[in-house]
């Protein structure tokens, strides 16, 4: 059963004490008002913006019923109201529901009627405001938020945006989880080509023929289990971006087929005759070095230079450390608002341990870092208790080569050492020694230490 937060307007204490008591017991929320104008001014000053959901009388001793859901459904239109009457006139109802009401309830009523209505009401709230939420996600724009601190990195984001507005192909290198693609991301969403689609492939996840089939498509009968035909990410991209992740992997036939595709501005889909023509930019990433490649024979030159019209080299998250703290908190508050937990802050002993660390993984490994403590918080705040995955045992010091000697003998070179320490001073001596003159006196004689007249 949804749940939510009612509002319940009736001018019967009965009424107001046995709904409550009835909707309390199914989970809501539930505030109730005597009269239409408390309910009406408290609507306007905003203190109900999280109700879900008004039930109210037609008739109030103060302001008419109809008055108060004309009002309300000013103040708050998507608010849905189901209106109470004894009286069960269908003047009323048809009145209320042309003012936009979402039902009405005749009293008496069993608790079963308006359990459901109520039920169904906030079910169909929920289900709007879902709706509306998916087509938020859907219309924002692909770019995602870039956080950085650093001087080094603005400079990088600066260029990203300054080649985006070109047309060049763009080559991004770094290692693994250096954040490749969202700059990817940032080039399609500043170009001229920002209304057209972004897609993405990871040339290094698929076999040779699959990687053929997902960019080039297929038709009909191309092989075995082909039984309709498929557009490839290629035809899918024309007019927008394709980013080729990981490109550095790519089979020499590969590469040769997609400089085809670069050079002519046509491909052919798999097993088909036909030529295609697209408009396509190309990003695309690697972590190898390609020049390296290009000298081994495991990537064409001529690819090479076409893929490199510009290159956008990124950093490793140890040599730009002043964005790990910009970088930690955001993740904090990406995953404390995913998992629903109040965990707000990142010590100072915490945040020294992010900061030196040298993250192999890049920015991808202090992600899942930051997930994994946010699940492992106890309080609000992110201690170093909860990044343990570095953390190790100090090393024992090396031991030193110490000759193995009787405690009488260690007693005996160190009353003498104390003795020519202080010039053979008897009175320091004992004092240093913690003992008294008497027994400094009797432990020279006895170790037989010579004293200089």
């Amino acid at each position: 059963m949804a749940q939510g937060r009612i509002l319940i307007c009736d001018d019967e204490e009965g009424i107001l004490k046995y709904l409550k008591k009835l909707f309390n017991s199914e989970g809501h929320l539930v505030e109730t008002f005597t009269g239409g104008k408390e309910l009406l001014a408290r609507l306007k000053a905003g203190d109900l913006d999280d109700a879900d959901l008004l039930l109210q009388d037609v008739r109030m001793p103060d302001i008419n019923g109809i008055t108060v859901l004309s009002e309300a459904k000013k103040i708050r239109p998507a608010l849905p109201v189901i209106v109470m009457t004894a009286f069960g006139t269908i003047d009323a109802a048809v009145e209320a529901i042309k003012l936009g009401a979402y039902d009405y309830v005749t009293k008496p009523f069993p608790k079963e009627k308006i359990l459901g209505m109520i039920n169904n009401a906030l079910e169909k709230e929920q289900l709007i405001q879902k709706n509306l939420s998916l087509k938020s996600e859907l219309e924002k724009p692909l770019q995602q938020a870039i956080v950085f601190q650093s001087d080094s990195f603005r400079e990088i984001y600066d260029m990203t945006l300054q080649v985006a507005a070109s047309d060049a192909n763009i080559l991004v290198l770094g290692e693994s989880g250096t954040g490749k693609e969202l700059i990817a991301g940032a080039v399609h969403c500043n170009s001229l080509r920002r209304n057209g689609r972004f897609l993405s492939i990871n040339c290094a996840a698929l076999t040779e023929s699959l990687l053929e089939s997902q960019l080039f498509g297929h038709v009909r009968g191309a092989f075995t289990g082909a039984t309709s035909a498929q557009k490839g990410l290629l035809q899918e991209a024309d007019g927008g971006t394709l980013f080729l992740d990981e490109v550095g992997d790519m089979s020499l036939p590969m590469q040769a087929k997609l400089l085809r595709v670069i050079q002519q501005r046509e491909f052919i889909p798999v097993g088909s005759t036909k030529a295609i023509k697209v408009d396509v930019r190309f990003v695309a990433a690697t972590n190898k070095n390609l020049e390296n490649e290009v000298r081994k024979g495991t990537f064409r030159e001529d690819l090479f230079y076409r893929l490199n019209v510009i290159s956008i080299p990124l950093p490793p998250l140890r040599e730009r450390r002043e964005d790990v703290r910009p970088l930690a908190e955001h993740f904090l508050a990406k995953y404390a608002q995913k998992i629903k937990k109040r965990v707000t802050l990142i010590t100072d002993d915490a945040l020294r341990l992010l900061t030196y660390y040298d993250w192999p993984g890049n920015i991808r490994e202090l992600e899942n870092v930051m997930e994994r403590a946010v699940i492992l918080a106890r309080t609000e705040c992110i201690t170093p208790k909860e990044l343990p995955m570095w953390k190790k045992e100090p090393e024992a010091p090396p031991k030193k080569d110490v000759p193995l000697v009787s405690l009488e003998n260690m007693e005996r070179d160190h009353i003498a050492h104390t003795l020519e320490s202080t010039g053979f001073h008897k009175s320091k001596s004992a004092d240093i020694l913690g003992i008294s003159r008497r027994t400094l006196d009797r432990k020279i004689a006895e170790y037989a230490i010579a004293i200089p007249e």
